[in-house]
């Protein structure tokens, strides 16, 4: 399978911005008992957040499905909620129906952006069905021969949008078919399930098998490192805690890597598209990046790391001003770098972009929360 295909069926699925997993205060309402916003008990001192869906409490998870959604479930999201949630569902879970004139005429009625119902129309059954049989396409990894069970297997895996079945779908391929070419990815779907219901360690150890078998599945780095980094993950394994962050930078970078060398320029396509193109799937990458780096500036006994504090805000930099749909998350942490840095004018300004890409969200509270301290800061001082 190539990495453009899977990266297709992951963006359909999962990655609004895609593909990441989640990252600290990291995305569309998601699977039941992904963690929502927690105060961490060490590391950057501010929210954990998961990436790849909404930031939601609880009890606000709770009361979510997982299957796909109704045309009635997509209206009254576009009524509610901003058009950046609207989207990041509609990826993560897919509608139960095909997008008609009637159909495209009620939402905008509802008031659906072009991009909301462009979403709406690629995460119809038939388009889910067609990206996944594209993913099959001739075999992951230049396999062009796979037998038509594991293959039909496969592409069960690639359309079921319930976080649970598909764990069981893809065990159960694992057992059957352990010395499938197919393994890798077959992990890495799991991986991102495991994802969507918060379960960081099943979902690193899923991506460390994926990784195993195929060092270059792009899919299974873009997840594991945006978990990795993770004060939740971290503080279980407090001991290798440097091992894993240098680990998570190194398949940060091996991922950059392949996305230059095979994410290629289409036929139909200018180089300013393709850049863009490009720029937009490296951005997944940046957010984690940027995490690695936060941790790491924290983790002296001295005080924060200028020397990490500057890669890190970088790093979140790159990730906000190379997408079209920046994270609300990369902006709260781009904002907890530069107060550690004492740079409280711009700590100001990513908090509050981060307040309002985060809308509906926890984010929203935790952002404003900063903005009100470090403006007593900043009344003090003068």
């Amino acid at each position: 399978m190539r990495i453009k295909q899977i990266l297709s069926v992951l963006a359909i699925f999962v990655f609004t911005g895609v593909l990441y997993a989640q990252k600290g205060p990291p995305p569309p309402p998601v699977a039941p008992q992904q963690p929502g916003l927690q105060e961490p008990t060490q590391g950057t001192g501010g929210p954990q957040v998961q990436k790849g869906g909404s930031q939601v409490t609880t009890n606000q998870k709770a009361k979510q499905g997982t299957g796909p959604l109704s045309e009635k479930d997509v209206t009254k999201d576009i009524k509610n909620n901003p058009a950046e949630t609207v989207i990041k569902e509609v990826k993560e879970r897919g509608v139960d129906f095909e997008m008609t004139p009637s159909i495209e005429k009620k939402l905008r009625k509802a008031n659906a952006t072009d991009a909301v119902v462009e979403a709406v129309r690629q995460a119809g059954p038939k388009e889910r069905e067609q990206a996944a049989k594209a993913a099959v396409g001739g075999g992951p990894s230049g396999t062009t021969q796979v037998p038509p069970d594991q293959r039909q297997a496969y592409g069960a895996i690639t359309t079921e949008l319930d976080p649970d079945k598909l764990i069981a779908l893809v065990e159960d391929f694992a057992k059957k078919y352990p010395d499938s070419p197919m393994l890798s990815y077959v992990y890495s779907f799991g991986a991102n399930a495991y994802r969507q219901k918060g379960d960081v360690e099943k979902t690193v150890d899923l991506c460390d098998k994926s990784l195993k078998a195929n060092p270059d599945n792009l899919m299974a780095l873009i997840i594991n490192i945006g978990m990795m980094p993770q004060p939740q993950y971290l503080n279980n394994h407090s001991a290798d805690r440097e091992k894993i962050l240098q680990e998570a930078e190194n398949e940060a970078n091996h991922a950059l890597e392949l996305i230059s060398k095979r994410i290629t320029k289409k036929a139909d396509e200018s180089d300013a598209d393709y850049q863009k193109r490009l720029a937009e799937i490296e951005s997944q990458v940046h957010g984690p990046l940027g995490m690695i780096h936060l941790e790491m500036a924290t983790g002296g006994l001295v005080g924060p790391d200028k020397g990490e504090l500057e890669k890190a805000e970088h790093e979140f930099t790159t990730a906000v001003t190379t997408t079209s749909r920046p994270d609300p998350s990369d902006y709260y942490r781009l904002g907890e770098a530069y107060k550690m840095d004492g740079k409280l004018d711009d700590a100001l300004q990513a908090f509050t972009k981060a307040s309002e890409l985060g809308q509906g969200t926890m984010i929203k509270t935790y952002a404003d929360q900063q903005i009100g301290e470090i403006k007593k800061i900043k009344a003090g001082k003068s």
